[in-house]
């Protein structure tokens, strides 16, 4: 670093100190969005800036429980996989609320399987003057702070890691990088109402399972999930909370009736900021891999991850956890070029969906790391 150039690759990045007007984009879902909230946290304390996140619309409820985003715009973005897309003429309209805000820079985040170039057209014609993004191809004009994309090429980082690099580019380096979320102090008594209404034991702690994926290649089977319930049931004789939207319903309910008695449905009964809540004040939970982990490592809730060899830098950020990996079927693997790439040069075994021992075993073993729970005062 010299003066106020920050030098990479042989290239001078413009000092951004007197950025205080900052958009973010960062437009896929609300996993994808948490593990862009440490590089966020950075920009906001390295600039003092307002910062606004332009995201989708199932990530713009977690974005205002970041207490690091002043303003949060929700559009969903053509070239991010949505079952809602807005519409080609609204996309004019943003651009002109943009335009009206009249922002100093724009950091563009992604994943590196992804091309930043839509994104970044959308700040180049706002007018947004500087602007950040990992690119491999060379952006030109596009850019003003252009930072050549090494991944997957030369090495793999956690997404998290890779977004507080982007950053630092800039001169905003991370002193806490931890994902942080803020719920709001009655959220709990409002869910405790909901609990008690299922007939849940509030007296005992408890443990969630989430089933719930947004992609097929994901899912763990409902025999598996069945098999678990009822094996952790028997091991520790614990209230299992099973979670997920309001279309999840039926399938939870079928998973209920199979596990037994103390499992219980909660899908669709809670909104964001009560799910968040109920993460947190969870024993652990058990997951797929979906924004549900990244959740967990907001509130530092152990959590175990029935892992589908989709995102290898995806994993839980800074948070207790066990990863129980497995391979996607065939049929539901990507045809992105990149991904293809990484799955070749990391995933030579076929890995089968975990066994239900697996699983209530790496619960055992987060319990006994994190000293949270009595084994004694339940069930043998």
């Amino acid at each position: 670093m010299r003066g106020n150039k920050i030098e990479f690759n042989d290239k001078k990045m413009e000092s951004w100190t007197d950025c205080k007007n900052v958009l973010c984009i960062r437009a896929d879902n609300m996993g994808d969005l948490l593990m862009s909230s440490p590089a966020i946290h950075a920009l906001r304390e390295h600039l003092g800036a307002k910062i606004t996140v332009l995201t989708s619309k199932k990530a713009s409820a977690v974005a205002r429980m970041s207490p690091d985003i002043d303003e949060v715009i929700q559009f969903d973005l053509p070239w991010i996989k949505s079952e809602d897309q807005d519409s080609p003429a609204s996309i004019d309209q943003l651009l002109e609320m943009l335009k009206s805000r009249n922002f100093d820079a724009c950091v563009i985040f992604t994943v590196y399987s992804q091309n930043p170039l839509p994104a970044v057209m959308v700040a180049y014609m706002a007018g947004i003057p500087k602007r950040l993004a990992y690119c491999r191809e060379n952006p030109y004009a596009l850019l003003t702070s252009w930072v050549p994309d090494p991944e997957p090429l030369e090495f793999i980082r956690h997404q998290v890691q890779r977004d507080l690099d982007l950053v630092a580019n800039i001169g905003a380096l991370a002193l806490n990088k931890k994902i942080n979320l803020i719920v709001s102090s009655g959220t709990w008594s409002t869910i405790k109402e909901k609990l008690l209404k299922k007939g849940i034991d509030l007296n005992m702690p408890y443990l969630i399972l989430h089933p719930g994926v947004s992609e097929a290649k994901r899912e763990f089977s409902n025999t598996g999930w069945i098999n678990c319930g009822k094996q952790l049931l028997s091991a520790f004789g614990l209230p299992l909370l099973i979670t997920g939207i309001a279309e999840e319903w039926a399938v939870a309910d079928n998973l209920c009736k199979a596990i037994g008695k103390n499992s219980f449905n909660l899908c669709g009964l809670l909104d964001i900021e009560e799910f968040s809540c109920l993460i947190k004040n969870a024993l652990a939970v058990v997951s797929v891999n979906t924004g549900t982990v990244h959740l967990a490592a907001a509130f530092n809730t152990p959590v175990v991850v029935l892992y589908a060899q989709s995102n290898p830098q995806h994993t839980p950020w800074m948070v207790p956890h066990q990863l129980l990996e497995y391979s996607i079927p065939v049929a539901y693997r990507s045809k992105n070029k990149v991904i293809e790439y990484v799955n070749g040069r990391l995933y030579h075994k076929e890995l089968p969906l975990p066994e239900t021992w697996q699983i209530v075993e790496a619960v055992r073993d987060l319990l006994l790391l994190n000293n949270n729970f009595n084994f004694s005062s339940t069930k043998s």
